[in-house]
């Protein structure tokens, strides 16, 4: 990705989130549709979380990598502080690997 390419996505997302401040005052959203932007919002999360998480070069990162991202998303719903998240994820992504799990 070129440098051009990046400056324009940080100003898009920087005048993305500028014009919900402004318009927050001008507009009014049911109950429902408020609802349903939160629910996309945690959808767009959850999809980039797994693409992420679970991919490597076009395909499958390996079950090392799941179990981590596994362990550290159960600590978060759990509400463990985010650095020992980090840490739990880290640690059974390496455990499961020195354990000889691809």
């Amino acid at each position: 990705m070129t440098w051009c390419a990046v400056l324009v996505l940080a100003a898009g997302t920087y005048l993305l989130r500028l014009s919900g401040l402004v318009l927050r005052e001008r507009m009014s959203l049911s109950p429902r549709t408020e609802r349903l932007l939160d629910l996309g919002a945690t959808a767009l999360l959850v999809a980039l979380l797994a693409t992420a998480a679970l991919t490597q070069d076009g395909g499958f990162a390996g079950w090392a990598r799941t179990g981590g991202v596994a362990v550290g998303a159960l600590a978060a719903w759990r509400r463990v502080p985010f650095v020992l998240v980090v840490v739990l994820a880290a640690a059974t992504t390496a455990g499961l690997r020195l354990l000889g799990v691809p």
